[in-house]
């Protein structure tokens, strides 16, 4: 009877365990092992980064620094911000149809008043003993001008000279042994290199002391952008680092944290005086030249004589001299035993270029001889009886 009862009960394990035996061979396989690259295993050292943190020879300043961080290092210190106050005269609007008619001027008076107005921009140290460079528009027409310096000290400056056609000035601050800043060469730009901008936009200057930096590339040189208020840009720099109001008069800088401009001037595309894509920069070879002037005579003499009268070129005079497309200037006078004159220029001839550049308006011709001086050359390229010939005019100086 046991033994009936042990063989019943064998027969009824056998499914068991061979069911057992089926579930164990087909448990999931383990993941064969991937094969990592040599030094793999190193690369993610464990405790690395408190190890690092704990190291004093290694700083997170150190690790991130390159040639912007250096120039701006370098440059910040003599860069200020600049406040002044202008007094400007004001004409009633309804006065001004009547001109200077002494009738109403009788009875009404003269209308006009004067109001106390502030403006800021920006400047930058060029010597130790305080010479400052700013823009004309910033500074050349205050009664009082204040700089800030990165240090947070405000000195009272005097205005040195200024030349409102390059829209260059130039100030002078008590002090010795200034931090100040090395002018380059522009003429050895490169377009595409970094571009630094510093300068005080919206007054920002005033908050902590210190300039505000923006960085671009040098998008073009040599850019001519004619007359802006009776003051004349010609060869100006383009670049793409944001400036806005405020930054007139601070400096442009390479990665070395040499100066190769003057920011000046921004494109806005309307009426906005904020930044929308490109800011001009006076070149500094051209700052070096007029500063140079005014620090010996305190204004820059532009008493060079060509000795002609000119005029654009419109589509009635392009038809009549055979010319596609209305560019250029027509010499309307020559002046007798003038520099034009002796050149040989005559009445009538169109003149295309100057000194290697175009000259498409008379605003053109007019931006490139308020850089000339007596004793210079203009190389002119001349539209004559349907040929194009060469004149080379001296300049002479203007009678007083």
């Amino acid at each position: 009877m046991s033994g009936q009862i042990l063989r019943g009960v064998m027969i009824l394990m056998i499914p068991l365990l061979i069911g057992m035996g089926l579930g164990y061979s087909i448990r999931p396989a383990l993941p064969a092992p991937v094969e990592q690259p040599p030094g793999f295993e190193n690369a993610f050292p464990v405790g690395q980064e408190s190890e690092r943190s704990q190291d004093p020879t290694v700083t997170t300043t150190s690790s991130r620094q390159n040639a912007i961080t250096r120039a701006v290092a370098r440059v910040s210190p003599a860069v200020v911000g600049i406040n002044v106050i202008e007094i400007r005269e004001y004409r009633d609007p309804f006065y001004r149809f009547f001109g200077d008619d002494p009738w109403m001027r009788r009875f009404f008076g003269d209308r006009s008043y004067r109001q106390q107005v502030k403006g800021l921009g920006s400047g930058f140290i060029i010597s130790p003993d305080g010479y400052i460079v700013t823009n004309d528009h910033v500074a050349g027409n205050a009664t009082q001008i204040t700089v800030t310096l990165t240090s947070g000290e405000r000195l009272e400056a005097k205005l040195v000279g200024t030349d409102p056609v390059s829209d260059i000035a130039l100030l002078k601050v008590e002090g010795g042994n200034l931090p100040f800043l090395s002018l380059g060469n522009s003429d050895e730009i490169i377009i595409g290199e970094w571009a630094i901008a510093f300068g005080n936009p919206f007054g920002l200057f005033e908050i902590n002391d210190k300039p505000t930096i923006t960085v671009g590339v040098v998008s073009s040189t040599g850019m001519n952008l004619g007359r802006v208020e009776n003051r004349f840009y010609r060869d100006m720099i383009e670049t793409d680092a944001a400036i806005n109001g405020g930054n007139s008069g601070g400096p442009l800088v390479n990665s070395l944290g040499d100066v190769i401009g003057m920011n000046t001037l921004i494109f806005t595309g309307g009426q906005s005086t904020t930044f929308v894509g490109y800011g001009f920069a006076i070149p500094i070879n051209k700052v070096k030249r007029v500063v140079s002037e005014l620090k010996g005579t305190g204004r820059v003499s532009r008493d060079g004589w060509h000795g002609f009268d000119f005029q654009s070129v419109d589509n009635r005079i392009a038809r009549y001299f055979g010319l596609q497309r209305a560019e250029g200037v027509i010499v309307s006078d020559v002046e007798r035993s003038g520099p034009a004159a002796k050149a040989g220029l005559r009445v009538g001839d169109i003149i295309t270029e100057v000194n290697g550049q175009k000259i498409t308006s008379e605003d053109d011709l007019y931006v490139l001889l308020s850089d000339s001086r007596p004793g210079e050359n203009l190389n002119m390229k001349v539209y004559r009886d349907r040929a194009t010939t060469t004149v080379t005019i001296t300049l002479g100086r203007k009678s007083s």
